[in-house]
């Protein structure tokens, strides 16, 4: 029977059993509750994700493991001032039930239908619900606006992220590495043959737009052939950029440059390949001022923040799926496909070093699945130009 389970909590006991895996959230809970009254909040959503819909996280995004417990990918929390629920899938309810004490409820189904019905259950008609638009793709919010229509129950945008707040000074400092350029020789185009082919589509596309939004952090380090490493397992920087037919516009940590990568991204200045630093907190004022003119913005809405797509007037956007960026990266050229297959062939020899290590040693019961992990990753990190697995290696047998 589960409740005979040590591993897991069990809430139906007096006092509750907690595994020492569980987090005890009743003071962060508490934090938050105190920012939600502050602001006239009945109920506020967190989700998993980053400001660029990010399938991986920095630490300091982690808002959802913070206020829950739940370090899973995937997931979203409700808070109100007496109910707290977490709804996951599958893949993670049994570590949630080790991860979550009793002040949660764990929903086992991530249908936004179902985090509807349950607020409506737990917020009063009139009452305020709100989220950090910032955190919420587009379709998400709609989702949410569809699910309370007509309940009588405000779903309110809040600029300002109330967990952040409820988390003060112990939330994890920003990113300080280095944002560097990739080499030449692992690019096959440099970064203005990049901004010239997007700028074609602009001309070509039939509604003529005169400005392209890159928001999802992949985007913008392909367009500029720059990397960094704010996000573990992706080579990725925070940033934002807008692009147009005269100006190009890159929101980022200045300060992070590294030489090179500032000199390449200026060395045409002043001109139409000449790029503009800005902050990166700077964006949604940027684009709101830009936003005020004779303009159309092309933007990827799989990418996009619900509080960056509210800036612009609805007449004044070009929606598609994915950004002109994400399209043309999807293509590789002739030098790309090439390191990509010389890429694979070091990974086979990594693999190949490793199966002849399992037949080795399992037959001798020295080794288990985390000790294989470690020990693959150790062979791809000797493998020429390895800056580590792309996710944590998932290791299983039996």
């Amino acid at each position: 029977a589960a409740s005979a389970r040590s591993d897991i909590r069990n809430c139906s006991m007096d006092p509750p059993y907690l595994p020492p895996t569980a987090t005890n959230t009743t003071g962060r809970l508490a934090a938050l509750r105190a920012t939600m009254r502050a602001h006239g909040i009945q109920a506020y959503i967190v989700p998993s994700t980053d400001a660029h819909m990010s399938e991986y996280i920095a630490q300091r995004d982690a808002r959802l493991g913070w206020v829950t417990g739940f370090t899973g990918s995937a997931g979203t929390s409700v808070v109100t001032q007496d109910k707290a629920a977490l709804w996951t899938d599958s893949r993670y309810w049994t570590q949630a039930e080790r991860q979550l004490d009793c002040n949660w409820e764990l929903q086992r189904t991530t249908q936004i239908e179902s985090i509807g019905l349950w607020l409506l259950q737990a917020v009063p008609a009139q009452g305020n619900i709100s989220l950090d638009p910032f955190l919420f793709s587009i379709d998400t919010w709609n989702s949410y606006s569809k699910a309370l229509l007509g309940s009588g129950r405000m779903l309110l945008p809040l600029d300002i992220n109330l967990v952040d707040q409820a988390w003060g000074d112990q939330r994890p400092p920003a990113a300080s590495g280095e944002i560097y350029s990739l080499p030449a020789a692992f690019t096959g185009s440099h970064w203005h043959q990049k901004v010239s082919g997007i700028r074609l589509h602009m001309e070509q596309h039939i509604r003529r737009p005169t400005a392209v939004l890159l928001t999802g952090l992949e985007e913008t380090a392909w367009l500029f052939n720059l990397r960094g490493d704010d996000i573990p397992y992706n080579p990725v920087f925070y940033s934002y950029t807008l692009l147009t037919h005269t100006n190009i516009s890159l929101f980022v940590d200045e300060s992070r440059l590294s030489a090179s990568a500032r000199e390449s991204l200026q060395a045409s200045c002043p001109g139409p390949l000449c790029v503009e630093l800005l902050g990166y907190e700077q964006a949604l004022a940027y684009l709101r001022l830009y936003a005020q003119g004779n303009v159309t913005i092309w933007l990827g809405t799989e990418y996009t923040n619900y509080g960056l797509y509210r800036a612009i007037p609805e007449e004044k956007l070009l929606e598609e799926s994915y950004s002109p960026a994400m399209v043309a990266k999807a293509v590789k050229n002739t030098k790309e496909q090439e390191l990509l297959r010389a890429a694979h062939v070091r990974d086979a020899v990594a693999v190949i070093q490793y199966l002849l290590w399992l037949e080795k040693m399992v037959p001798q019961g020295q080794v288990n699945e985390f000790l294989g992990a470690q020990y693959i990753d150790n062979l791809r990190w000797k493998q020429e130009h390895s800056h580590g697995p792309s996710f944590q290696s998932i290791s299983a047998s039996g």
